[in-house]
């Protein structure tokens, strides 16, 4: 069944690029939060250091390219038994249909990569950790290990839901790492699902953001925060002791391009002023100004200099 549905996918992306005029982006959710952090920042260079896994092809060497080009310090892990991984974005009006063939992303391995000395110190040095909930179904031991380093040195370990499907079929994995996140991140549906699969009893985005935030944490020298966002409408954060709403940037409908990148961007912006120890409310302006600006163009694309103070 599986196989049929690779298959199937495979097919679908030869059709698309027969039938209609294809844009092509270096992206992964993870990479494009790095990316826009690094463009907020602008200066130093390699900010931000990112692992994955690719294919020995074309757009492997492709994000090779677009990640130094973006001044991100890649190292990808790099197998020749599956491809770079690909996903096709179908967009009508301000909707959008996603079709992934993760490929190269599954096949991320610890031992290959994560333990190789040369990148844990790499991953040492770093004070902010940042991680697409989309990983846990792949390694979560490498998250783990990853999540006890932060929490045993009091550093930043943050984590996003990603996808309604990863509370629901990967909910024994995200308990197992939630204990060390120090910021989630999750959009509506996602914290709806959240919410459902642990019996919090609300469907209230700010008492889901406070239920998430009292959540059992093993470093308690950090208070957990959580950040909902809810698209168009205010975003919420859950601190130790209140819920916080923010209204997002207006924007007329005419000018949206491509809401993919939103949520990416918006995490960039947010992580870019963190890093900085910036106060949590610049971190909301910011996330909320890197959201606006990609979601007027084609993919997690952006001008050459931000506009935000």
């Amino acid at each position: 069944m599986a196989e049929q549905q690779i298959q199937h996918r495979k097919t679908v992306f030869e059709e698309i690029v027969k039938k209609f005029k294809v844009e092509y982006h270096a992206g992964g959710a993870t990479q494009n939060s790095i990316k826009i952090a690094q463009w907020m920042i602008q200066e130093p260079h390699d900010v931000g250091t990112f692992f994955g896994c690719i294919g020995k092809d074309k757009f492997g060497e492709i994000l090779k390219q677009k990640a130094e080009e973006a001044h991100i310090d890649a190292h990808y892990y790099e197998q020749d038994e599956e491809p770079t991984g690909t996903c096709a974005a179908c967009i009508t009006g301000d909707n959008r249909s996603l079709v992934a063939n993760l490929a190269a992303a599954n096949c991320y391995k610890k031992d290959k990569h994560l333990d190789l000395e040369e990148n844990w110190k790499l991953v040492e040095k770093a004070k902010v950790y940042y991680i697409a909930g989309f990983f846990l179904t792949v390694s979560l031991e490498s998250i783990l290990k990853v999540a006890k380093h932060a929490s045993v040195n009091n550093k930043l370990f943050c984590l996003n839901l990603s996808a309604p499907f990863i509370c629901q079929f990967f909910k024994d994995n995200l308990m197992q790492v939630m204990p060390y996140v120090d910021v989630l991140f999750g959009n509506e549906t996602e914290a709806a699902a959240f919410a459902k699969e642990l019996d919090l009893e609300t469907e209230d985005i700010k008492e889901i953001a406070k239920k998430t935030q009292a959540l059992p944490k093993i470093n308690t020298k950090r208070k957990r925060i959580v950040v909902l966002t809810q698209g168009k409408d205010e975003t919420s954060m859950a601190l130790s002791d209140e819920v916080k709403s923010f209204p997002v940037l207006k924007i007329d409908s005419k000018d949206i391009v491509d809401t993919i990148g939103a949520g990416d961007a918006f995490v960039g912006g947010f992580l870019s002023e963190l890093v900085q120890e910036k106060p949590l409310d610049q971190c909301v302006k910011a996330a909320h100004y890197a959201a606006n600006v990609i979601i007027r163009r084609a993919g997690c694309t952006f001008p050459e200099k931000p506009d935000f103070n």
